[in-house]
Protein backbone atom coordinates (compact mmCIF):
# COMPACT_ATOMS: atom_id res chain seq x y z
CA UNK A 1 0.00 0.00 0.00
CA UNK A 2 1.73 3.33 -0.89
CA UNK A 3 1.64 6.21 1.46
CA UNK A 4 -0.63 8.09 -0.41
CA UNK A 5 -3.51 5.35 0.33
CA UNK A 6 -2.47 4.87 3.55
CA UNK A 7 -3.15 8.45 4.37
CA UNK A 8 -6.22 8.41 2.52
CA UNK A 9 -7.43 5.17 4.82
CA UNK A 10 -5.64 7.04 7.91
CA UNK A 11 -8.11 10.35 7.85
CA UNK A 12 -11.51 8.42 6.59
CA UNK A 13 -11.69 5.53 8.99
CA UNK A 14 -9.38 7.10 11.92
CA UNK A 15 -8.85 11.03 12.22
CA UNK A 16 -11.74 11.88 10.59
CA UNK A 17 -13.99 10.33 12.64
CA UNK A 18 -12.50 10.59 15.69
CA UNK A 19 -12.79 14.52 15.31
CA UNK A 20 -16.61 13.96 14.42
CA UNK A 21 -16.68 11.55 17.74
CA UNK A 22 -15.27 13.95 19.89
CA UNK A 23 -18.00 16.98 17.88
CA UNK A 24 -21.06 14.95 18.76
CA UNK A 25 -19.69 14.67 22.60
CA UNK A 26 -19.06 18.61 23.05
CA UNK A 27 -22.63 18.96 21.18
CA UNK A 28 -24.30 16.24 23.67
CA UNK A 29 -22.30 18.02 26.14
CA UNK A 30 -24.04 21.52 25.59
CA UNK A 31 -27.31 20.10 25.32
CA UNK A 32 -26.97 18.90 29.00
CA UNK A 33 -26.26 22.40 29.49
CA UNK A 34 -28.77 24.04 27.76
CA UNK A 35 -25.78 26.22 26.95
CA UNK A 36 -22.53 26.17 25.45
CA UNK A 37 -19.07 27.43 27.13
CA UNK A 38 -16.57 29.85 25.47
CA UNK A 39 -14.29 26.45 25.56
CA UNK A 40 -16.58 24.22 24.26
CA UNK A 41 -17.30 27.25 21.37
CA UNK A 42 -13.70 27.55 20.52
CA UNK A 43 -13.19 23.66 20.58
CA UNK A 44 -15.94 23.14 18.11
CA UNK A 45 -14.35 26.46 15.86
CA UNK A 46 -11.03 24.44 15.98
CA UNK A 47 -12.54 21.17 14.86
CA UNK A 48 -14.28 22.00 12.18
CA UNK A 49 -11.44 23.86 10.81
CA UNK A 50 -9.30 20.89 11.51
CA UNK A 51 -11.98 18.57 9.64
CA UNK A 52 -11.88 21.01 6.88
CA UNK A 53 -8.22 21.27 6.43
CA UNK A 54 -8.01 17.29 6.36
CA UNK A 55 -10.75 17.03 3.83
CA UNK A 56 -8.69 19.44 1.66
CA UNK A 57 -5.46 17.14 1.83
CA UNK A 58 -8.13 14.28 0.82
CA UNK A 59 -8.78 16.56 -2.65
CA UNK A 60 -4.63 16.92 -2.84
CA UNK A 61 -4.49 13.27 -2.77
CA UNK A 62 -7.55 12.48 -4.97
CA UNK A 63 -6.34 15.81 -7.30
CA UNK A 64 -3.07 14.05 -7.07
CA UNK A 65 -1.34 17.01 -5.86
CA UNK A 66 0.73 15.51 -3.48
CA UNK A 67 3.35 13.49 -4.01
CA UNK A 68 4.50 9.83 -1.59
CA UNK A 69 6.96 11.53 0.49
CA UNK A 70 4.57 14.20 2.02
CA UNK A 71 2.26 11.73 2.60
CA UNK A 72 4.91 9.59 4.29
CA UNK A 73 5.07 12.54 6.51
CA UNK A 74 1.58 13.05 7.24
CA UNK A 75 1.69 9.37 7.94
CA UNK A 76 4.30 9.24 10.82
CA UNK A 77 3.22 12.42 12.23
CA UNK A 78 -0.56 11.15 12.60
CA UNK A 79 0.80 7.55 13.78
CA UNK A 80 2.80 9.47 15.94
CA UNK A 81 0.50 11.79 17.72
CA UNK A 82 -2.20 8.58 17.75
CA UNK A 83 0.48 6.88 20.08
CA UNK A 84 1.10 10.22 22.63
CA UNK A 85 -1.35 11.78 24.91
CA UNK A 86 -2.16 15.17 22.76
CA UNK A 87 -4.33 13.26 19.85
CA UNK A 88 -6.58 16.52 19.14
CA UNK A 89 -3.56 17.81 16.50
CA UNK A 90 -2.65 14.40 14.99
CA UNK A 91 0.57 15.60 14.36
CA UNK A 92 -0.48 18.61 12.03
CA UNK A 93 0.94 22.36 12.72
CA UNK A 94 -0.98 24.61 12.18
CA UNK A 95 0.18 26.58 9.24
CA UNK A 96 0.16 31.01 9.46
Amino acid sequence: MSYLQKLQELLTKSVIPDIEERLDEIFEEIAGNKEATQDAKEEIEELREFKEDLKDVLDDITAGDMDEEEAKELVEDILESQKGEDEEDFGFVEED
